[in-house]
């Protein structure tokens, strides 16, 4: 069918709107740090009565943790919050969203397709938008819904990492999740089990997200060598559901009083496991979707 000029010139405009609302959405940093605007919980001080662990034993935690997700994680929902920081040490806007996935631990394997699907509420720039993003469909590819009159009308069809998605982001939509997160603090940690200037303490006494938690904080005195590297980290599990439902990691601050700077935040609220999510919950065509 040929399409009209004007048809074809409304098309383009939209495709090039969606383009600049997402570059714009992901470069919009707030240059004041928002620590302030995290929970209550974002920073427990250590106290004499936190159990001392070593670097092993904060592994085989996570590993234990991983091994439980493997028989007991099929999927999830969740709320979703993430703050970065970038390179040139600019605080994003915090976001908020809920989650839906679908973890590689189903039908009695370990290797099942990922499957994740995004719909924004923060920031106010993007709430409504919607992503969806698997490994057994759309050749890899992410499908983004904007919102608005003009963008809202196409689907864009994004490279998780690739230039546009990743603009402003630490890590692709593809590294998503709680099982993701728990193998990249095995690695990370892996990397340090001979740094002798490690300290660990830990609390199982904490309280996040209405029920009682163990929060971990590691203090790591070394210098920073590597893009990824952090002074001090915090780690919040799930006592019951054996579950890491936050990681915040920290350079100390280039200030007089010895503090630590955010640089990165991911937290797990409203978490609710194993809820049978379906093919149709990680397809563009589903009706309560708003992808054209």
């Amino acid at each position: 069918m040929t399409r009209s000029p004007n048809t074809l010139l409304i098309l383009v405009v939209a495709a090039l709107l969606i383009v600049g609302a997402i570059i714009t959405s992901k470069f919009k940093r707030n240059p004041k740090s928002q620590i302030e605007a995290l929970p209550e919980q974002i920073s427990a001080p250590i106290s004499s009565e936190q159990e001392a662990l070593r670097m092993e034993d904060l592994i085989r935690l996570a590993e234990s943790s991983l091994e439980h997700m493997a028989t007991h994680l099929a999927d999830y929902t969740a709320r979703f919050e993430k703050i970065e920081v970038d390179l040139e040490k600019n605080t994003s806007e915090l976001s908020e969203m809920r989650l839906k996935v679908q973890t590689r631990f189903r039908n009695k394997q370990t290797d099942s397709p990922r499957r994740i699907y995004i719909k924004f509420n923060l920031p106010d720039s993007v709430s409504g938008r919607e992503v969806i993003w698997r490994e057994d469909k759309y050749e890899g590819k992410m499908a983004v819904h904007e919102i608005g009159f003009l963008i809202g009308l196409k689907t864009l069809w994004l490279d998780p990492t690739g230039l546009i998605a990743m603009q402003g982001q630490r890590h692709p939509v593809s590294e998503l999740g709680i099982v993701k997160l728990t193998e990249q603090l095995i690695s990370r940690g892996k990397k340090d089990l001979k740094n002798p200037s490690i300290k660990i303490h830990s609390r199982q006494d904490y309280e996040f997200d209405g029920q009682e938690a163990r929060m971990i904080t590691v203090i790591r005195d070394q210098p920073l060598s590597e893009p990824d590297d952090f002074q001090k980290a915090e780690i919040i599990m799930d006592l019951e559901r054996n579950l890491v439902l936050s990681f915040r990691s920290y350079v100390k601050a280039e200030t007089e009083d010895n503090g630590y700077q955010l640089t990165e935040s991911y937290s797990y609220f409203d978490l609710q496991t194993n809820v049978q999510l379906t093919e149709s919950d990680f397809d563009i065509t589903n009706e309560e979707y708003q992808f054209p």
